[in-house]
């Protein structure tokens, strides 16, 4: 009689694993070397949650991510800012946007001096976090697979911002 390929055992360790794994890895991406600085505005998580929804305190203030193809900051493309979502801080310019096809808004660069960057290895890969250099709220991450002038994607999640029309 052969032995089966899968046992149920052998199903049960691996999910377990995969379960022990995903866990860590969601762990890891609770702290930041950001949230070790000392920000301009520095308020209590209390305050924080009086001020923000639940979704942009969970972005911002504990370094989540929203779903790609939810934010309608996607589809925006009148002239303006878009402004930290935490403090208001003008972080990128509407000149700047572009359609990256990930689900997110993308921008080729942040506003000179408004947005600081840190390690992120929360993640198996390394990439490079993006944070408003005033209140320290996470804004997204950015790649150097975007267009020319920069060749970045400043990935960013729209919960994080608020759009400021000219």
């Amino acid at each position: 009689m052969e032995r089966p390929i899968f046992t149920r055992r052998a199903w049960l360790g691996g999910a377990g694993a995969t379960a022990v794994a995903a866990a860590l890895v969601l762990a890891g991406g609770r702290g930041s070397p950001a949230a070790a600085q000392r920000f301009e505005i520095a308020l209590t998580p209390e305050q924080w949650r009086r001020r923000l929804t639940p979704e942009q305190y969970r972005v911002l203030r504990e370094r989540g991510t929203e779903r790609a193809g939810t934010s309608p900051l996607d589809r925006e493309h009148r002239r303006g800012s878009f402004a930290c979502a935490g403090c208001g801080l003008p972080v990128f310019r509407s000149q700047d946007k572009f359609d990256s096809g990930t689900g997110w808004p993308s921008f080729t660069r942040p506003i000179a001096g408004t947005v600081g960057t840190s390690p992120d290895r929360s993640l198996v890969i390394l990439r490079t976090e993006a944070h408003c250099r005033r209140c320290g709220g996470h804004l997204g991450h950015v790649f150097d697979d975007g267009p020319p002038p920069t060749g970045q994607r400043w990935c960013i999640n729209g919960v994080s911002l608020r759009f400021v029309p000219v």
